[in-house]
Order: C-alpha cells, then sequence, then structure tokens
C-alpha cells in the first residue's frame, strides 16, 4: 500500500471496493502493461472459487475468470490498461498514487476504469459468498489493450470465444458512462466506426510552373467537399446520421516553391445501422473516381455497430439503477466505441453503466467516492435479478 495521507488509509480499512481501486491504480499499467493488476485480481477470485485462465496474446494480458456452469452466462468486461498521464507537473497529485481530495479520488485510471474493475470484482466476490449455488456462470474478462490497438485484446479473445463456442448472454461493460452523477446514462449500443488512410498522387513541380504538374491539393479539394457535404444516411430510432471526419491532411516538402506530388488523408466514418461499412466504402470510392483522382485507399473496420434491444440485460440494468440511484437512465448509443463491439456479434446483449466520465483522459482524473461505493451494488444487483429471473 503506497504512502498516502491518514484519512484515505483509514477509509480504505473500512471500503474493500476503495482498497483495491487503490491497489489497482497504484499500478502504472498504461498500455499494453497490465502491470500485475490481473494477477491480483485472479488471486482473489480463486480464493472465492472462480476458475482462473490468463490468455496472453503477444503483449497484452486478457483474464477470463468464471464460476458455476451452464447458462444464463453473464460476463462483466473491463480493462486494466490505462492512457499516458503526461507531464506529471501538469497534475496536482503523482497520477499513480492515489490521492483524495474533496472527496474523490485522484490517479490516472480512477474514471477509466480502474474504479469499475474494482467494484466488479467486488460485486462477483460478494454475489458467490451470498450465492455459492447459483445456476448459470458468472464471468469476468479483463484485458489490458482497450485503450491502445485493441488487436490482441478483446478483439483475439472473442475469435477465441468464437471457435470455443463459447456462449455469452449478457455482457456488462464497466466503461464510464455516467454523465453527471451515477445511472444517469447507460450505453445500450455503439456506433460503427470505419477508417480510411487515402493518398492522392500528383506530379511534383516547381509553383512558377503549374502546368509541368499536378496539384494534388487542388486534385483533392473537390473531392473532399462533396465528401464532407454528403448525407451518407438518415440514422434511424436508435442512431444518428451517419458522420464523415477528416482527421489528418498533409503535403508538401515544406518548401514554399514545390508543388506536392502527393497528399495523405486520413478520415472516420462513424455510423449506425442505416448504413453499411461495405456501403460507405463504395460510395467513397465512386466519389474519388468521379473526380478523376489517382489515388490508393486502405480501410480498416474497428468494430461494426451494435445494439442491445429490450430484454433481459436492460431490464435487470435499469431495475438495478432505479432501485440504488433512484433514477431514470437515459437509453443511448452515443460516444466512440468500446470492447463491447467485439461480444456483441457473439449473440451476447450488451449494456455499458459505469461511474460518471467527465475527467477521463485528463490531468487529474478522479472518481467520487459516492459512486464508488454504489457501483458494486449496482452490478451485485444487475447479476442478481439475472440469475435469479427476476429481470
Amino acid at each position: 500500500m503506497a504512502e498516502s495521507d491518514p484519512e484515505l488509509q483509514q477509509l480504505r480499512k473500512a471500503s474493500p471496493v476503495l482498497d483495491l481501486t487503490c491497489e489497482l491504480l497504484e499500478r502504472a499499467s498504461v498500455t499494453p502493461e497490465d502491470a500485475g493488476c490481473q494477477a491480483l485480481i485472479a488471486q482473489r477470485l480463486a480464493r472465492t472459487g472462480f476458475t482462473i485462465e490468463h490468455l496472453r496474446f503477444g503483449a497484452v494480458d486478457n483474464l477470463w475468470a468464471t464460476h458455476g456452469n451452464g447458462a444464463p452466462v453473464l460476463v462483466f468486461l473491463g480493462h486494466t490498461d490505462v492512457v499516458p498521464s503526461g507531464p506529471e507537473s501538469a497534475w496536482t497529485s503523482a497520477p499513480f498514487v492515489p490521492t483524495l481530495r474533496e472527496g474523490k479520488l485522484h490517479a490516472r485510471g480512477a474514471a477509466d476504469m480502474k474504479s469499475g474493475v474494482a467494484a466488479m470484482v467486488i460485486a462477483l466476490e460478494t454475489f458467490v459468498r451470498e450465492h455459492p449455488g447459483h445456476a448459470g456462470t458468472l464471468a469476468l474478462l479483463l484485458t489490458s489493450d482497450e485503450e491502445g490497438a485493441a488487436v490482441d485484446g478483446v478483439r483475439r479473445v472473442a475469435q477465441l470465444f468464437r471457435e470455443r463456442g463459447q456462449r455469452i448472454d449478457a455482457c456488462v461493460v464497466g466503461e464510464p458512462s455516467s454523465k453527471e452523477r451515477l445511472g444517469d446514462l447507460i450505453r445500450i449500443g455503439r456506433r460503427g466506426s470505419l477508417g480510411a488512410r487515402l493518398s492522392v498522387r500528383g506530379v511534383q513541380g516547381h509553383v512558377a510552373y503549374p502546368h509541368k504538374a499536378d496539384n494534388p491539393i487542388h486534385r483533392f479539394a473537390p473531392a473532399l467537399a462533396e465528401l464532407a457535404a454528403t448525407r451518407w444516411d438518415e440514422g434511424n430510432a436508435a442512431f444518428p446520421p451517419t458522420s464523415f471526419q477528416v482527421s489528418n491532411l498533409a503535403a508538401g516538402t515544406g518548401a514554399d516553391n514545390v508543388i506536392p506530388g502527393e497528399l495523405h488523408a486520413v478520415c472516420n466514418f462513424r455510423y449506425g445501422t442505416a448504413s453499411t461499412a461495405q456501403g460507405l466504402r463504395e460510395r467513397t470510392e465512386a466519389i474519388l473516381k468521379a473526380h478523376g483522382l489517382d489515388f490508393k485507399i486502405d480501410w480498416w473496420l474497428s468494430g461494426e455497430p451494435f445494439l442491445t434491444v429490450d430484454g433481459p440485460l436492460r431490464r435487470a440494468t435499469l431495475a438495478a439503477i432505479r432501485e440504488h440511484c433512484g433514477i431514470e437512465p437515459e437509453q443511448s448509443t452515443g460516444g466512440g466505441t468500446s470492447d463491447g463491439r467485439f461480444i456483441a456479434p457473439l449473440g451476447a446483449e450488451v449494456v455499458e453503466l459505469g461511474v460518471c466520465n467527465a475527467t477521463i483522459h485528463k490531468v487529474d482524473e478522479c472518481v467520487a467516492l459516492d459512486e464508488l461505493e454504489r457501483l458494486p451494488l449496482l452490478y451485485g444487483a444487475i447479476a442478481t435479478r439475472l440469475h435469479e429471473g427476476i429481470a
């Protein structure tokens, strides 16, 4: 236990979820490093009777812990990696020393998402102690590659599960979903993410002799205008219209008298179920060809859109929030992507529920202690309702 103020030390002794959160925060597990977080959790869950499987792919650690057998299979999903802290001098307190200020616990990963991981572990331990002979299967899946490339993390584990025929009925993702107070928003789906790296070829030359060159910037500009103005779809009841964005655009040699010979752009579509990745690719390339561009485009699909319709998991989650937070949550498909995009195609209902996300990836990231204490209760209530069939 790292050195800390006496008040935090006393609170840790009285709160299992706070103590475990602090233990995880003390480990500088910057992607893809796990820094011992999963080993710590595996030891705890093994003592509670969980079967432990470590799945390491490349430089990425993944943990699969299960208790019980048969259906329903409820999985809690999280990640032990965090984004870099940036300059420590910008932080009020050291980023990997959990520090209490004004009722909030500060450290890198406090909200995204070591508090969620700790809450899941405490909820699972409590549930198994209270229901040792429970029906169905409870599971925890953790990765150290959610904040990075996400290649050897849950994406790779999902491939393994598909090969094994591993069934998953419901999955609670512990990402920080809430806006202003715990439980005020849950994610019931996510948009797909389709990226592209585009190269437009021209002919390099002197700016004083443009007739002897072919400027790829000038060539691409009308096509970019059309791409940006295109209405790709109208969205639907679950998802907003598809958005297209250029995140990077580069051309030129650095000299002010040279027409560049090539332009490079990085683009992204965020899309719902009103469009398909294939359709977006075909329409984009048709626009580029219509403008007579000499181009090469490489596509990558980070994840397809998914939506969890009304069912046992959504009903159990809503009931748990009403019981422990006293509010009716917004049910959203907004935001970026999460590892839930790899689990949903296995046939699972997926819901994301976690603490407030106002400080994630920021300097002085933090989680409110009152939210941290209630989160295991929410996860435990979801498990109870699903496994007792009262969703």
